[in-house]
């Protein structure tokens, strides 16, 4: 259930990314069903990546480093409508679609081993060039802990260091190779 109390359904999808049918969002975690998410990273001129600390009651890697924004993608949306709804939720601000810059997907499963649930996505991941302070951005009530900066750099070095300070989809090569080649190489100036 979600803040409200209420079941949250998502679509759960076969390998060939065709609906199958709608689930609890609890179940989906528990058995690793395949489904849809976002992540969106916020990335400063200075070339530094803020991250979202999770809360330390997430059903899904509590209290470790996420993405800046991420969410489950709802029934009937598109990726890029669940990125500008979770960054408003998650951050406060109002993004548009021309603000996201897509740099790829990352698919497969991962498990939490403090609580057993499984996150097996298909995560369209995004950039968004933010010039503000990271104390501007708004934490989302019980779902994280507040927000941290570090340079990009080192948060690449860090997460192929498996040191369980990130989510375990960051930990993964594929994930950091897609965001250095989308990221690293990025001429921020031209944003």
């Amino acid at each position: 259930m979600n803040a409200d109390n209420k079941i949250e359904m998502l679509e759960v999808y076969d390998e060939n990314g065709n609906v199958l049918y709608l689930e609890d969002r609890k179940i989906i975690h528990q058995k690793g069903l395949l489904h849809k998410e976002v992540h969106v990273y916020f990335i400063t001129p200075e070339r530094e990546i803020i991250l979202q600390r999770r809360a330390k009651d997430k059903d899904t890697y509590p209290g470790l480093l996420d993405a800046t924004v991420g969410g489950h993608v709802e029934a009937g949306d598109t990726y890029e409508d669940a990125a500008i709804k979770e960054s408003l939720e998650e951050t406060g601000l109002v993004l548009i679609g021309q603000d996201l810059i897509p740099f790829g997907f990352v698919n497969g499963l991962t498990e939490d081993l403090l609580t057993g649930n499984k996150n097996n996505s298909l995560r369209s991941q995004y950039l968004y060039l933010f010039k503000g302070q990271v104390s501007d951005l708004k934490v989302e009530a019980g779902k994280a802990d507040g927000f941290e900066k570090m340079q990009i750099s080192e948060f690449l070095k860090i997460a192929g260091e498996q040191t369980g300070i990130f989510v375990a989809s960051m930990h993964q090569q594929k994930f950091i190779d897609l965001f250095t080649k989308g990221v690293l190489k990025l001429d921020i100036s031209k944003i």
